[in-house]
């Protein structure tokens, strides 16, 4: 579709339909590129302390019991992260939260090889949590903001795919890094990395055009962003957003009105506890299996396992989504995580680890890329003003769940072995299941 049939007026430019309805740039495929990168950082980033943990254990002389309180601790970072970054970029935008972001957890990652003691990691992970969590509703923000809405789906889960990516990388540095130069080299690397990343953004990444029409004294700057997308706005006078709404930006009291109500409530529920199944494998499970007797190289993999088949299920998952819609590929998707978790149940892990790893990957297949389509759920539901928030908040409240997944997850490693964790893990997302099934507002099928 050419720009004359966008335009609806010689001196009005309808930003929101010029892209939902336009062709795919350059410079929107390069903006992809750069969030999917920022998310692969933050998965690295987020997820080192799963791996660190038995080796810190070890050296330390620690337990599981008082561990929790620093993978805790981090987590509440991420949720109270995820929450005001929501506010933060609806106000003042994506850019500039998400480099903020990114150099807050690279920083604090880097510092985290400093410490001495199991309250240092707490503490500095929280700080560290505070980042990952702002990192990645503006990174989705952004995505879905710059992708037609005939590729939206695809485009945000595959960039929400690139957390367990992040993840799945940092398995294979922790297998490199960790019996050779320890921890503490390990959280060095990780840190760096982030923060070269934030500062080649500040030159390369441009703001999210939805949001610049909302903001008058920025109109040249999206004039000659919309040009460099192909849009023909010389004589625009004016920008707005097209989607019709009500909502004050960046207020969450918003995402109950209009009659959004029951959909964040159900959204929430879904979120929690997705997380709290997510961040139980992410924090806990190489420790479980640690426990059950595996060796410590086998340990890591079955979480690079578990993140490697997410990989496949967000592709897989959102293809399904554009065919059939959201409602009952994602209803389906939590079903199977489900069974596929309480299936590892009958496995012998220490007679058949290669087994239960290949089951780990069919797992993560399903719950991992159930987390990825939920974004793509979110920037569904919620208009431009909200948007960020209503993303950031749903994260945050499934924060909360992998909050709780701290001491779950150790709890559960703790009182009943493998058993009672693979409960857990396939418990909370029967939840889920029922969350999802209830919401209303779906994504329709693509034609």
């Amino acid at each position: 579709m050419n720009t004359t049939e966008i335009e609806q007026a010689p001196d009005h430019f309808d930003v929101s339909n010029a892209i939902d309805k336009g062709h795919l740039t350059n410079l929107q495929r390069w903006t992809y590129v750069l969030a999917s990168l920022a998310i692969i950082i933050d998965g690295f980033d987020g997820q080192m302390i799963g791996y660190a943990i038995p080796q810190i254990m070890n050296e330390w002389g620690t337990t599981r019991a008082a561990f929790a309180m620093a993978v805790a601790s981090g987590l509440a970072g991420m949720a109270i992260g995820s929450l005001s970054a929501g506010v933060l970029a609806d106000k003042f935008g994506r850019k500039p939260v998400l480099i903020g972001s990114i150099l807050l957890f690279g920083t604090s990652t880097m510092l985290i090889g400093f410490a001495t003691d199991v309250p240092g990691i707490a503490l500095i992970r929280f700080f560290a949590g505070l980042g990952i969590g702002a990192a990645l509703p503006a990174a989705t923000t952004l995505t879905a903001e710059y992708i037609p809405f005939r590729l939206r789906t695809m485009a945000v889960t595959t960039a929400i795919v690139c957390y367990p990516a992040g993840g799945m990388l940092a398995g294979l540095a922790a297998a490199n890094i960790l019996p050779t130069h320890g921890w503490r080299a390990f959280f060095y690397v990780g840190g760096a990395i982030a923060i070269g990343f934030a500062f080649f953004l500040i030159f390369t990444l441009r703001e999210s055009p939805k949001y610049l029409s909302r903001q008058s004294s920025r109109r040249e700057e999206l004039r000659a962003l919309m040009q460099r997308m192909s849009h023909d706005v010389s004589g625009v006078r004016q920008f707005t957003d097209g989607l019709i709404s009500s909502a004050k930006r960046g207020h969450i009291a918003e995402l109950f009105r209009e009659g959004r109500a029951l959909d964040t409530s159900w959204l929430w529920l879904a979120f929690f506890m997705i997380q709290l199944s997510i961040y139980s494998a992410y924090s806990w499970l190489p420790t479980m299996l640690t426990t059950e007797g595996l060796s410590p190289a086998l340990s890591g993999m079955g979480l690079t396992a578990y993140n490697f088949g997410g990989i496949f299920g967000a592709v897989l998952c959102a293809a399904a989504i554009n065919r059939f819609g959201s409602r009952y590929p994602m209803v389906f998707w939590a079903a199977m995580s489900a069974v596929t978790a309480f299936g590892l149940k009958i496995v012998d892990l220490q007679a058949s680890p290669e087994t239960f790893l290949w089951g780990l990957g069919l797992h993560g297949l399903f719950v991992t890329a159930l987390q990825c389509a939920m974004f793509a759920l979110c920037a569904h539901i919620y208009p431009t003003d909200i948007r960020t928030t209503g993303a950031a908040t749903a994260m945050a409240f499934g924060r909360v769940g992998a909050f709780v997944s701290a001491f779950a997850g150790a709890a559960m490693i703790t009182a009943g072995g493998s058993g009672a964790y693979l409960n857990l893990l396939g418990g909370s997302m029967v939840v889920s299941m029922l969350g999802l099934a209830m919401l209303r507002s779906h994504i329709g099928p693509k034609h």
